[in-house]
């Protein structure tokens, strides 16, 4: 199974600073800046000549997600969204919506920090503190078997700049 983490691109900062909730209305509602949506639309360009036919594509109803999310839809991918992947979603939640390690298509999830570095920690046997996913990055994982023995692979990293 391939399991493809986007981090939503650059958006707005919180109208209240560092005072705002993590998940409250005003950062849901926030949305991608102009760079952000320039980040989204290279990196969806990217992804819709490297993503398998079938790819399941999921993002958090976040505004600022659901933007990068969009970049893939006008490529002509379909999206569903899931409140599984709001900010401060945890690890599992997220897992148990795509069904790693046990699905049978490949799935993109658009999400957030600290979510996303989370599961790729998990994933890779790392502290969850030393995985952080940049703004508009990709994460591309393998989940596969050799000799008997399940192992998660980094198929690609891929940040906007480099494209």
């Amino acid at each position: 199974m391939d399991l493809i983490l986007w981090r939503h691109a650059e958006a707005q900062e919180h109208p209240g600073g560092e005072q705002g909730e993590q998940g409250d209305a005003l950062d849901l509602a926030r949305r991608l800046t102009p760079r952000g949506e320039k980040q989204a639309a290279r990196m969806a360009a990217w992804l819709d000549r490297q993503l398998p036919e079938g790819t399941r594509i999921w993002s958090s109803p976040a505004a600022r997600a659901e933007q990068t999310a969009q970049a893939a839809q006008a490529l002509g991918r379909k999206y569903r969204l899931s409140e599984a992947l709001l900010p401060g979603a945890t690890p599992a939640a997220l897992l148990e919506l795509v069904q790693w390690p046990g699905g049978r298509s490949p799935v993109l999830v658009v999400g957030h920090q600290p979510t996303l570095g989370q599961v790729v920690a998990q994933l890779l046997g790392l502290q969850a503190a030393d995985c952080s996913v940049k703004k508009g990055a990709v994460w591309w994982l393998r989940q596969r078997e050799r000799a008997g023995v399940p192992q998660t692979v980094i198929v690609t990293v891929q940040t906007p700049e480099l494209l």
